[in-house]
């Protein structure tokens, strides 16, 4: 094992002037611990759910690819934990020998999230789910409250109901003191119409809800639990193995870009839903997909509403045409049976005049938007995009001359330490730091990316975040300071 990241992360973090936070790190639950403290903290119902939990998780690693194909399943993870890093391996497993290391990683205050845990939230039925997830949050809770100055974890909260929601929220934050949380989302619902028309094959296709628009169930009583927590949601959504994300036979395609997919619509839903807009006092974190999706969307929302806003459909209205006019034109430059059917009134609604039946063509109407500049406030300023060491698209959300309105979205830096694409922990904060050296970040840039983005994510909704934690002083600066 290499050396030469711990002496290098250790070197970039004495050079700096300010602390590093990782938002998002996981530790690798060890399935046989869990197992004995499910079993005390719950009884053998929990041991059972446990079970019944890792039976419901499709395991396609066990079919041919052949019944992949047949099935149209896709090829799942293998080997997706550390093993030739057995340092590492350990490291993700054991919360105190994390704790130890963390300055050899160059880390000041880390944010972990669950491995095993990640798919909890979104399993049936509710009693298992519930149960599931209630257990998980006491066990990890348990196995970091030592360490809180250094490392917190993140609750799971299942959210197939906000009823579901609010009271793991309640319980998550109050009894167990919980102060970040990973909200479920996408949540996979059968399809009405093929309920009532086609019983059996609606356990087959399901819909994917992102909660925040066109949701069955209203999720405003959640928004304003987390308001009333003050707790800013963190949303670590995959889409893979599904739709265009579906190879029977290679990970990888079905790997790449999955987060940011997942990410990009729940941000669109939470952006589209007004949720924004009405909970100002919020943040909202993405996690693993970068920034170059959401430097896009940022670009692709502003271009939408100025070609798609109230006063700009009259574009496109069908009414606003000038028949005569076009009729004149028809008969000066058009061939007779254009001509005949411009005079019929014939093809000049190619859509004929539908609009889909919604109350409100604006469909930016519930953000309320009067000006460009509120982009700033209902996107730039309540965003924030988890971004893995290695990954050099995490320059463009601090280009001003790329982004729209010279805009810096809330990249920070979120290693996804434990996980298969860090093969040594010790490296991800040299890896991050190629950006200054090669000239696409500067000092203040990576401030931001490395600590600043982090402490403004958390401690603007919850100024008391980081007290009594390793950098309490150094992030109380950072809020005193007007962005």
């Amino acid at each position: 094992m290499s050396t030469n990241g711990q002496n290098e992360a250790r070197k970039i973090r004495a050079s700096l002037k300010h602390p590093i936070i990782d938002a998002d790190g996981h530790w690798a639950e060890f399935a046989p611990h869990m197992r004995e403290e499910f079993r005390r903290i719950g009884g053998e119902a929990a041991v059972e759910a446990l079970a019944m939990a890792s039976a419901r998780i499709p395991n396609s690693l066990n079919m041919s690819v052949a019944e992949r194909r047949r099935r149209r399943m896709g090829q799942e993870a293998f080997w997706f934990l550390p093993t030739k890093n057995t340092l590492d391996r350990a490291t993700a497993m054991m919360p105190r020998l994390l704790y130890e290391r963390l300055d050899d990683i160059g880390l000041d205050f880390c944010v972990i999230y669950p491995t095993a845990g990640l798919g909890y939230y979104r399993l049936p039925p509710d009693k298992l789910r519930r149960a599931l997830c209630r257990a998980y949050n006491v066990f990890t809770m348990d196995q970091f409250r030592q360490y809180g100055d250094r490392i917190i974890p993140a609750a799971i909260i299942p959210m197939y109901t906000p009823e579901e929601a609010c009271e793991e929220l309640e319980f998550a934050s109050k009894q167990l003191g919980y102060k970040v949380v990973m909200m479920g989302s996408l949540i996979r619902r059968p399809i009405p119409a093929l309920v009532e028309e086609h019983p059996e094959a609606a356990k087959f296709v399901e819909w994917y809800d992102p909660i925040a628009i066109d949701s069955e169930h209203d999720y405003e009583p959640v928004w304003k639990k987390l308001r009333e927590l003050r707790i800013p949601p963190s949303f670590h959504n995959g889409a893979r193995s599904i739709l265009l994300r579906n190879s029977p036979s290679n990970f990888c395609y079905n790997h790449i870009g999955h987060f940011a997919s997942a990410s990009e619509a729940m941000a669109k839903a939470i952006f589209f839903g007004g949720v924004t807009r009405r909970f100002p006092e919020l943040n909202f974190a993405f996690l693993e997909g970068g920034a170059g999706w959401a430097c896009s969307l940022y670009a692709d929302l502003i271009g939408h509403w100025e070609k798609r806003k109230r006063d700009a459909l009259e574009n496109t209205n069908p009414a606003r045409l000038d028949r005569a006019g076009l009729l004149a034109l028809a008969e000066k430059y058009g061939k007779p049976s254009v001509v005949d059917a411009v005079r019929r009134g014939e093809g000049l609604d190619d859509n004929g005049d539908g609009t889909g039946g919604v109350e409100d063509l604006d469909d930016y109407a519930r953000c309320k938007i009067t000006n460009k500049r509120d982009f700033d406030d209902l996107y730039v300023k309540r965003f924030y995009f988890g971004c893995e060491a290695d990954d050099p698209i995490n320059a463009w959300a601090f280009n001003r001359k790329a982004n729209p309105m010279h805009a810096r979205l809330n990249a920070f830096f979120s290693s996804d330490i434990g996980h298969f694409d860090v093969p040594d922990m010790t490296e991800v904060v040299p890896e991050a730091y190629e950006l200054v050296e090669h000239g696409l970040l500067d000092d203040n840039d990576f401030r931001d990316f490395m600590f600043a983005n982090a402490v403004r994510f958390w401690g603007e909704v919850n100024p008391d975040f980081f007290k009594g934690t390793v950098v309490e002083k150094q992030a109380a600066e950072v809020l005193a300071r007007p962005r």
